[in-house]
Parts: C-alpha cells; sequence; structure tokens
C-alpha cells in the first residue's frame, strides 16, 4: 500500500470530529478535498474505511488503518520537536489517553497539567472496564485501565489501586440500615450508580446474593459523591474523594469489610515516541503517590 500522510490525516480528523466538515475546519481544506483524500485511501487500502453515519465511524479496516494515521502522525510530530521545526499544521502534537471518571477527578489532571505547554491532551473519559477498547479501536494512544493483559500492539504497566468503600451519611444509614448492612435492608436502600457500566455497586451486592436493587444513575464523578453526601443513597466512593470538600454531609462507611480495590495499569502503544513516553512516566509518578500499592 503506498499511503500518503495528507490521507491518514482526514481519516483520523474525520473519526475524532465526527464529520467530514469537521474535518475540514480542523485539516484547514474544505470537505471536498477531506471527502478526496478519504476516498483515494480507501482506494489504496482496497477496503470501505469509513461508515459515512452521523457522526462517522471507522469499519474494523478502518480500525487498522486508524491506529496507522495515530502513530505516524505521533512519530511525525516528534520528528518536527527533535529538528526544531513546527509540525505540518504549526500546533503541539495531541495524545489521545482514556480514562476512567474517577482517575479523571482526583490524580491524573495534576498529574498532566506541567505537560499541558507542550503537548495538548485529547481526554476520553470510560470506565475502566472498558477503556482498553478505546486502545484497540484507535481511539486513543494510551489508557488507564482495568485490563492488565496487554491489549496488541501495547505495552502494560501496573499503576496500582484505587480504594473504595460502601458510604453513607449518618442520616441515611439510620433509616435504611437501622440493624446495620443486612440482605434485607439492602434489597430496599436505594443505591447510587455512577451509570449503567458501573459494576462496582452491583458487585458488592451480589456478595450478599441481591440482584435488583433500586437505583440512582448520576453520571459524573463529583456529582456522584456529592449524591451520596445528600442522602440519595448509599454507594461505593473512593478514598481518594472522601478528603475533598463537596456539599452534603460527611460519610461514614457501612460495611468495615467491605472495601474494594480496583486494581488500575497503565497501557500505551508500543511505539518509541518520547511526548509518550513522557505522557507515561508523568502518570506513573503521580500514580504512585495517589494510589494503593
Amino acid at each position: 500500500m503506498d499511503l500518503e500522510l495528507g490521507q491518514l490525516r482526514a481519516l483520523a480528523a474525520a473519526v475524532s470530529t465526527g464529520t467530514l466538515d469537521g474535518a475540514a475546519r480542523e485539516l484547514h481544506v474544505t470537505p471536498s478535498a477531506v471527502s478526496q483524500r478519504l476516498k483515494a485511501l480507501e482506494a489504496a487500502t482496497g477496503r470501505v474505511l469509513l461508515v459515512r453515519s452521523r457522526p462517522v465511524r471507522a469499519t474494523p479496516s478502518g480500525e487498522a488503518v486508524l491506529r496507522l494515521a495515530r502513530q505516524v502522525q505521533l512519530l511525525a510530530a516528534d520528528a518536527a520537536r527533535e529538528l526544531q521545526a513546527d509540525d505540518a499544521d504549526g500546533t503541539p502534537v495531541t495524545v489521545p489517553i482514556a480514562v476512567n471518571a474517577d482517575s479523571l477527578a482526583t490524580w491524573v489532571l495534576p498529574a498532566l497539567a506541567p505537560l499541558a505547554g507542550e503537548l495538548r491532551f485529547d481526554l476520553h473519559r470510560e470506565d475502566q472496564e472498558h477503556t482498553g477498547d478505546l486502545l484497540r479501536d484507535g481511539t486513543v494512544m494510551a489508557a488507564v485501565t482495568a485490563e492488565a493483559e496487554p491489549v496488541p500492539g501495547c505495552r502494560v504497566v501496573r499503576l496500582g489501586a484505587m480504594r473504595y468503600r460502601p458510604m453513607a451519611t449518618a442520616a441515611f444509614a439510620r433509616r435504611w440500615f437501622p440493624e446495620g448492612v443486612t440482605p434485607d435492608a439492602l434489597a430496599v436502600a436505594p443505591v447510587v450508580v455512577f451509570d449503567r457500566k458501573d459494576d462496582l455497586q452491583h458487585a458488592y451486592l451480589r456478595r450478599w446474593g441481591i440482584t435488583r436493587p433500586a437505583v440512582h444513575h448520576v453520571p459524573a464523578s463529583a456529582d456522584y459523591v456529592r449524591a451520596v453526601r445528600l442522602g440519595l443513597g448509599w454507594g461505593m466512593v473512593p478514598d481518594l474523594q472522601l478528603a475533598q470538600p463537596t456539599d452534603g454531609a460527611d460519610l461514614a462507611e457501612l460495611d468495615p469489610d467491605g472495601a474494594v480495590d480496583v486494581v488500575l495499569h497503565w497501557q500505551q502503544w508500543r511505539l518509541q515516541s518520547p511526548a509518550l513516553d513522557r505522557v507515561a512516566e508523568a502518570v506513573q509518578a503521580a500514580a504512585r503517590t495517589a494510589l494503593t500499592r
């Protein structure tokens, strides 16, 4: 295959922005030029690479070429910096990273902040059980993930564990758990769940034989803890967020034996990239301080 950098950039921009018009704005060309580059890329590969939906999405063949496109962009930007030249569009390289919401709300952003003057970050919030999927399809170059097995083409480093505890306000505990945590109480007490991919609370409940609890969904990390503090329900709250100031009452641990450690790993593409390696070093250094070893 004879693939041109402009064609690969058109593919990456179309997927990241979701439309050909968005890709055109990002690349400072016309939508017609983007369309022509994509058609030429599909002709060169002999495969359909994009589903022209809204938003556009990569086909399985497109995911393979998308990974290549992002890798080439990263290496080209690294080479430009090494040559003390600007990259093609005059902006720093963008590093897309998948991060679970609780890490994003606590320790990851402070880790990335010192690099923000030289790199650009495209952060994708996803459950730690699913961030690896974004590595596989080429959406991101690196991820904070619960997956210990390396995604094909990636290397993995253990970061540490985030500890979660079943917490509630004292008033909530008096109302719903007057005799402590029991199966009967858990079956009726409202529970706050982050989103429909979040299994922490359900895993805890399954240990007690509870499969159909009363659920509030609150899909934002800070708002999730606030909801528990305001008494909407009990929830598995990370230790890192217990010390953060927020509205609502203080929280008490419902079950001292109910703590759960979610082990996190850093996975990144197996590339010799100074930019990506600097991000990895920053994240791993922050994890050594923030996470349970």
